[in-house]
């Protein structure tokens, strides 16, 4: 299972007590932001896309969505997200699990600038009912991004 993956894979920061499990789905910005009794903005959430024959992950603020002109300017092609299938495949993680830590190799990450308003963020862990608390210095680590990108919009 992707959660025990992910519990492995932060196990080498000495984090993998910080993974939260609920009992309840946290497998859209509102179910965690429920879970986590935290505004949905709080939520890191991690989208999937098509860039070539590459995945790539771009993680944002919950309250953000990809801005088409900014994505086409950063990435050279139009915003296509990966289906189901693909992201379980490419990426390593099911939907409402997708997170940027333990994923498949060249699968690269990028972090959005919507995120470094908060101190910390609640990313998933590789399933539709985990997540778990970072500093943004935290995020930056143990995603192993790519860079910084300005790719969203509606959140300012």
């Amino acid at each position: 299972m992707a959660i025990e993956k992910v519990k492995a894979y932060f196990a080498q920061y000495g984090m993998a007590d910080r993974v939260q499990e609920f009992p309840v789905s946290s497998a859209t910005v509102e179910l965690a932001a429920q879970a986590l009794h935290c505004e949905p903005c709080h939520i890191a959430k991690t989208l999937s896309f098509l860039v070539g024959d590459k995945a790539i992950l771009i993680v944002a603020a919950g309250d953000a969505k990809i801005d088409n002109p900014k994505y086409k300017a950063q990435f050279g092609t139009k915003a296509k997200m990966l289906t189901p299938g693909q992201v379980e495949t490419m990426v390593g993680h099911g939907v409402g699990g997708v997170c940027p830590f333990a994923v498949n190799e060249g699968v690269a990450v990028y972090l959005d600038v919507s995120l470094k308003r908060f101190e910390t963020v609640f990313p998933a862990c590789g399933s539709s009912n985990s997540a778990i608390e970072l500093t943004i210095p935290e995020l930056e680590r143990c995603s192993g991004y790519t860079a910084w990108v300005d790719v969203c919009k509606g959140w300012n």
